[in-house]
């Protein structure tokens, strides 16, 4: 029995990848991973003996610090011999126990791990940032071996803001495109013709059809091809086709003869597949802030990007897998383009804004398996206990939630997480949730009564490990009821963990496309595909 046909894991790449991705399986890996732009988006992989490990300083940070966490992953790298232990201690001389090192020692593992499962007609795109595009590329180099690397593409992300005083201003992304073999798939993308190009080189226009063509040269560039030399119209010459074909073009009306009795032959327009894409992408714009499709994610690229880059190197039905998936980019272009998909990431908030996503696009068509959430109260016990925040996020999206801001301790006033609907009328309300992992106190379902009033929510709702005492749903029910054409919802209403996870709910209204806590992803315009399974059984 097939599994699902797409999978989400929540979890440390490297340990998915070792674990649960065997080799040989993927077609196509894409990864952004995150860099030292102090952007503030992703979690990382905790020191097992509870010291500070790079990036987990605050949540969504991708600022990377040399300390015992990249200093263990670089020795056991480096342990491990060859040309990617070479490059690694090379990089130590050169540049020292500094955060470039500590990026570069996480990098080197993950790059081995996606080559393996890497089929040999995969592909991988690793995009980058331009301060670290020359490292990655000696490290892939040592991977995949130079021989493989086919292009350093340049995407051009914005335009210049203002003045850099000492440089010129950096508008561009390194994407590094390499080969697991030199039999990769390929299908080559166009764009189209510019219009001062359409103007200029087919500027004539068939009066009877209104299609643009150009005039053709109907004479071989090679001299010496003696099967194709031959008489046409009185003119001994080398052509560029058979007689026959000759013959059909004439026939199809696509040959006109020049005053001497010289072929020429139309080129349509409307055949002609475009101008190829180039190693320089200047043609895709970034997310703008009016975008429909921004999510507001900090780092969230383009769908028109993820689409060229598996169009290119996929056909539909293969696996496409990016191992640092954020906000989905990567899953949405490949389920669009009919692929299969595997992403992977260590937050809840990422996993739970690609389900809500997927969700958007797809209702409830689209199937996939979340391997690594808590599936039982057990495990949501054990992730409070070892990841607190992460714990809160993930609660907060069993119900379709979000955090209220940065986790802080005194600083979010009483509120956890945010939730905003309509109701039919034109203001946007607000519910507001409290998340308590340990012990539950008396006190908590007042001081929630308290916020929600201070705050003007029509919904106040507390989620606990422990089941409320009768006098605390006794103060819930004295807050009484919100209103809505949908009938009465409860003001404060208190939730377990259980019941989230046996499918209980927040009471509010919820027509289709009211729910505004997350921007709407577009809804996709494609049929889902049939199910198909991405490993056999015994391959789990």
């Amino acid at each position: 029995m097939p599994l699902a046909e797409n999978l989400l894991f929540y979890g440390d790449n490297l340990d998915v990848l070792r674990r649960h991705i065997k080799d040989e399986s993927v077609d196509l890996v894409y990864l952004d991973p995150p860099f030292n732009s102090n952007a503030s988006y992703n979690v990382l992989f905790a020191a097992k003996d509870g010291s500070q490990a790079a990036a987990q300083i605050q949540a969504f940070e991708d600022t990377w610090k040399w300390d015992q966490a990249a200093a263990a992953i670089y020795d056991e790298t480096v342990e491990a011999g060859g040309s990617v232990s070479d490059v690694l201690r090379a990089f130590r001389t050169f540049l020292g126990t500094n955060d470039m090192l500590a990026y570069l020692s996480m990098m080197a593992p993950r790059l081995i791990e996606l080559h393996r499962v890497l089929k040999p007609t995969g592909s991988l795109f690793l995009h980058c940032d331009p301060g670290a595009s020359h490292y990655l590329k000696l490290l892939l180099d040592a991977v995949f071996g130079p021989e493989h690397f086919r292009n350093e593409i340049v995407w051009q992300r914005s335009t210049a803001k203002g003045h850099a005083f000492t440089r010129f201003p950096t508008a561009q992304d390194s994407i590094l495109y390499y080969g697991k073999t030199d039999s990769v798939t390929w299908n080559p993308a166009f764009i189209p013709h510019r219009k001062e190009y359409v103007k200029s080189h087919y500027a004539n226009v068939e009066l009877k059809t209104g299609r643009r063509f150009t005039l053709g040269d109907c004479l071989n560039p090679n001299p010496d091809r003696p099967n194709l030399t031959y008489e046409w119209n009185g003119h001994l010459r080398v052509w560029r086709w058979t007689p026959e074909k000759m013959q059909a073009m004439h026939d199809a009306g696509r040959l006109i003869y020049t005053n001497s009795g010289m072929p020429r032959y139309k080129r349509y327009l409307d055949e002609m597949q475009g101008t190829p894409v180039t190693s320089v992408w200047t043609d895709i714009p970034p997310i703008n802030s009016q975008a429909q499709e921004r999510l507001g994610y900090p780092t969230q690229k383009p769908e028109a990007l993820l689409e060229r880059i598996v169009g290119v190197s996929t056909n539909e039905g293969d696996i496409v897998l990016d191992p640092f998936c954020g906000c989905g980019t990567t899953i949405a272009s490949a389920q669009k383009l009919n692929r299969r998909w595997i992403g992977i990431d260590v937050t809840h908030l990422a996993i739970g804004l690609i389900k809500t996503r997927l969700r958007d696009a797809y209702g409830d068509e689209l199937k996939y398996e979340v391997i690594g959430e808590p599936t039982t109260v057990e495990d949501a016990a054990e992730l409070a206990k070892q990841a607190p925040y992460q714990f809160q996020v993930w609660s907060l999206g069993l119900v379709g939630a979000r955090l209220a801001g940065a986790i802080k301790k005194g600083a979010d006033g009483g509120i956890d997480g945010r939730l905003y609907f309509h109701d039919g009328s034109d203001q946007t309300r607000q519910i507001i949730l409290s998340v308590k992992g340990g012990h539950l106190k008396a006190d908590d379902v007042r001081a929630l009564g308290y916020v929600r009033k201070r705050e003007q929510a029509d919904i106040g709702v507390l989620i606990s490990f422990e089941k409320p005492t009768k006098p605390m749903r006794g103060d819930a029910a004295s807050a009484g009821f919100y209103e809505s054409p949908w009938g009465k919802h409860p003001r404060l209403q208190l939730l377990t963990v259980a019941e989230l996870l046996e499918g209980k709910t927040i009471d509010y209204p919820r027509t289709a496309g009211i729910n505004r806590t997350y921007k709407q992803a577009p809804r996709a315009l494609r049929k889902v595909a049939e199910p198909q399974g991405l490993f056999d059984a015994d391959d789990a």
